[in-house]
């Protein structure tokens, strides 16, 4: 170090002793009022800030003030017009004989704790210090991520935050019930069901503000299949099978008839998988095609199926038409109606005939 330097070192630390011993304090020790007679000190009532505001730390003067210094704890900000404090986010506001303002930009978390303000007048010296408490809003610090689990598993879920003044913290299920909350840092879930599937939400409040995330619970469970409705097709027209299924994850399909599986695009079917809905479509229904058919459905959970039955129906013919909703179908078709007229029309013939 030069000789310069070693003098200014000198400097500072007989200025910083002087101040110390102005105040009346040892080093890192607040100060209060001790009464004494050789000097006045003046607690000045805490200002509370918010993490980020700025804040404004005035004393006042006098007319016979000969030197004054800002110090927090033991280091000292400002002395008269010489900034000591490498900190750019503090500088001087004002210095006259009223008073002598300096203020603190950004404020964070570190910069909570006791200032005082040391003057020498050529009576005696004065102190007036204060206390900053620095306030911070809740910010989310710990989460639980997405998680997926099977039907029935445990779950717990933590959220936990940091702010000044602490935060409280809640969960809720966000739903059309909201009937799941919880007013802790950890919410469990025993044996959890499709119904408490969905996205939790976390809220931390303090005085300050609130802080909100969520996290998404997905539950897996084995496939429901809607029970199979029989269809009735005429010979040669379209028919459509339908097979619906509930199931996380979303289900795989596959149809038989009988014990054969069936393939899309074989036999003059096509097989149409759309989410939680399959369809068997038949474009042109032949003899071969009426039958049981059995729709699976499958996942990695477990699977599930129902039964359908294609079955024909006769389209009616211009005889049947003819007849009325009266005629009697048998093996003979429309014969007997004609034979029943034809006996009833000798019935009433026979008088007139036994007369000749």
């Amino acid at each position: 170090m030069s000789v310069r330097g070693h003098l200014v070192a000198f400097f500072k630390c007989t200025v910083l002793l002087s101040l110390r011993m102005l105040i009346l304090v040892p080093t890192g020790l607040p100060v209060r009022s001790q009464g004494d007679s050789q000097a006045d000190n003046t607690v000045m009532d805490n200002i509370t800030v918010r993490q980020g505001e700025t804040v404004f730390l005035r004393c006042a003067q006098g007319d016979v003030v000969t030197h004054t210094a800002w110090l927090n704890r033991s280091s000292i900000l400002y002395a008269g017009e010489d900034k000591w404090s490498v900190d750019q986010r503090v500088s001087l506001v004002t210095l006259n004989q009223e008073e002598f303002t300096i203020k603190i930009e950004n404020v964070d978390m570190t910069d909570e704790g006791q200032y005082v303000c040391a003057v020498q007048t050529s009576s005696r010296p004065r102190t007036t210090s204060v206390h900053i408490l620095v306030q911070v809003p809740p910010k989310i610090i710990n989460l639980s991520r997405n998680i997926i689990v099977n039907e029935g598993a445990n779950v717990t879920l933590m959220c936990q935050a940091s702010g000044k003044p602490e935060p409280s913290i809640s969960w809720k299920l966000i739903s059309s019930s909201g009937d799941l909350a919880s007013d802790d840092e950890y919410l469990e879930i025993p044996s959890i069901t499709r119904q408490r599937a969905g996205r939790y939400e976390c809220t931390a409040v303090n005085d300050i503000d609130t802080d909100v995330q969520t996290v998404d619970i997905t539950v897996n469970y084995p496939p429901t299949v809607s029970e199979g409705r029989d269809v009735g097709v005429t010979l040669g027209q379209r028919g459509v099978l339908e097979c619906e299924a509930d199931a996380v994850p979303e289900a795989d399909f596959e149809w038989y008839k009988d014990d054969r599986r069936i393939f899309s695009g074989f036999d003059g079917v096509e097989i149409l998988n759309s989410g939680s809905l399959s369809k068997l479509s038949f474009y042109n229904v032949s003899d071969g095609d009426y039958g049981n058919y059995t729709c699976i459905a499958i996942n990695s959970i477990g699977s599930s199926n129902t039964s359908f039955l294609l079955f024909v129906v006769i389209e009616p013919t211009s005889s049947t038409l003819l007849q009325g909703p009266r005629a009697v179908q048998d093996g003979n078709g429309g014969a007997t109606g004609i034979h029943a007229h034809s006996w009833l029309l000798f019935i009433a013939l026979l008088p007139f005939l036994l007369r000749f």
